[in-house]
This record gives structure tokens, sequence and C-alpha cells, in this order.
């Protein structure tokens, strides 16, 4: 198992595979009276976010305590941090505590890899920037097994504002390396040139959402950041919506199997509409739910599993 993971494209299909059927025997945990296994006691696991998070902080710390992991939240806010301390100082900090593992959110794209160079543990990248967020992929992954029995040949669409999303990269990186085939989809001025080469090739463009949902298996809605547009990238959200928004009419043009996939938090009424968002096909509280089990499983494999 590799030391760290800072993307999805540090894993290959081996890799990968054992960390969702890892996942899926974590899973079983959380049907026992006592949802706890020893596999990391006398384990430091700091989680060190620099931006806002509820899913992704909860569900590292979550897994953690249940490897019975020593479990040390620090948030930016309120820390040195404010008082200009730099991420290297706070990465020295956290090496003289004696961290075995730091998982960090981070506003700058590569920050995680950054920090790899400067702790002897590992490094797990929890969202860098407009980066990756490579277990968000993975848990999307496992949801898609799950779901559909497999990933090898699976068509799956990533749809909305691509540009600014560290899930849409990890997961074309991450399915593309599990056999799936991946089509961006969304308007022009939100998919950058040239990115489905530059990730995997194979990787298709489609600015038509509604050509491309009969032929699909997922589709996969991302959040409009608008937080991270400084200009206008659309008219308005309401054309948005009327575009790249999936509704109830545009869920019934998917084939029957097919499901729907959001990783939160969601914009409703934009990217999608509440009756998808709480209709059967969609995953999006069971990909809450799978977070926690495929991030118990990347701990272990980084923390314990070579020991075993």
């Amino acid at each position: 198992m590799i030391k760290h993971l800072l993307s999805g494209g540090d894993l290959d299909a081996d890799a990968a595979t054992e960390i969702l059927d890892t996942a899926a025997e974590m899973a079983t945990v959380a049907g026992r009276e006592i949802k706890k296994l020893p596999a990391l006691r006398g384990r430091t696991v700091v989680n060190l976010f620099y931006e806002d998070s509820t899913r992704t902080r909860i569900s590292f710390e979550a897994a953690a305590k249940r490897l019975s992991a020593d479990v040390i939240n620090f948030s930016a806010k309120g820390s040195s941090v404010t008082k200009g301390e730099s991420l290297k100082d706070t990465a020295l900090t956290l090496q003289a505590m004696g961290a075995d593992a730091v998982v960090v959110r981070h506003p700058a794209s590569g920050a995680p890899h950054r920090l790899a160079n400067w702790v002897d543990g590992s490094v797990v990248n929890a969202g860098d920037g407009t980066h990756e967020h490579p277990t968000q992929a993975l848990l999307d992954a496992y949801t898609m097994r799950s779901r559909l029995g497999r990933l090898a040949g699976l068509s799956v669409a990533v749809v909305g504002d691509v540009l600014h999303s560290r899930v849409a990269r990890s997961n074309v990186l991450l399915l593309s390396t599990l056999g799936a085939k991946v089509t961006l989809v969304g308007p022009p001025t939100l998919i950058p040139v040239d990115i489905a080469a530059a990730l995997a090739p194979g990787t298709d463009v489609s600015y038509d959402l509604d050509s491309a949902l009969p032929n699909v298996d997922v589709v996969m809605m991302l959040r409009v950041q608008r937080e991270r547009m400084n200009d206008s990238y659309f008219p308005s959200a309401r054309e948005y919506a009327r575009r790249y928004g999936l509704d109830g009419p545009r869920m019934r043009r998917l084939p029957e199997h097919a499901i729907v996939m959001h990783p939160g938090p969601m914009n409703r009424g934009m990217e999608i509409t509440p009756e998808v968002a709480d209709s059967p096909r969609s995953t999006i509280v069971e990909q809450v739910t799978n977070g926690v089990s495929v991030r118990m499983a990347v701990l272990y494999l980084l923390l314990g599993g070579n020991n075993r």
C-alpha cells in the first residue's frame, strides 16, 4: 500500500480495489452493537482543516475513532494560522506531537503534496483547492459498485461545474483506472480546455445533457461553486438549471437501472431538484454512510495494513 493518498491517480486498479474490498468489510462494523475495532489503537490521526467542512471532517473523525485511533481536530480558525503561522511550521508542530497521519483540507491546490515532504506520517488529501479529493472518488466508486455490482464497463456522466471541482478530477482518474467510461458534461465555460485528455485518455466531453442521459449508468451532479466564481460563467441560475439541472423529466430519460449521485452539499433547485435528490434512484445519503467505511479502509491500510 502507498504511504500517502494525495490523488486519485496515486492508485492503480489493484490498490483501489483493495481499498473498496476493505471498505466492504469495514461496513459490517456499523451493524455491531459496539462499532469499534482496535486496529489503530495507539495511533494519532490529525484532521487539519483550513476550509470549512461538515461531511468530510466528521466522516474522517468517525472513521478514525471506529478504528480506536486518537483524533486531534485542528481548525485554522482560532489557531496560530490566524496569527500568520505557515503550513510548514504547522506541519513541524504536528510532527513534534507524533502524528501518525494528517488528513488535510486546504484552499491551495498542492498543499497536501508539500505537507507530505514535511511530516514522517501519512498524509491524506481531504480536498485541496480546485485540484483533487481522492477519498470522495473512492466512496463514489464504492457506492456505484454497491448499487450496480461492478465498475468496469460502466458509463458515468459527471455534470456541471467541472472547472472548480476537485471531485470531478479525482473521479475521472479513479474511475478510468477501474475501467469505467467517464463523460464530462456542462457549459463550455465550466469545462477546462483539454481537461479530459490531460486527466485520462478516452474521457469524453459533452455540452448537451439531454443527449447524454439515455446512455449512462450513473449521473453525478456537481455543486455549482459560486463562492469560487469571480466572473459570470453562465447567464443566470435559472438558465443554468434549465440547461444543466437534473429534474424529474430529465431523470426519467435515464435507463431504468441508472443511479443519481451528488457529492454534497447540494444547491437544491439549481443543479438538482428535490424530486430527484429524494428519489429512490438517489444515492446521496448512501454516499455519506459509505464515506465512513471507505475512510476507515484508507486509514487502516495506510497505518495498519502493512503490519498485519
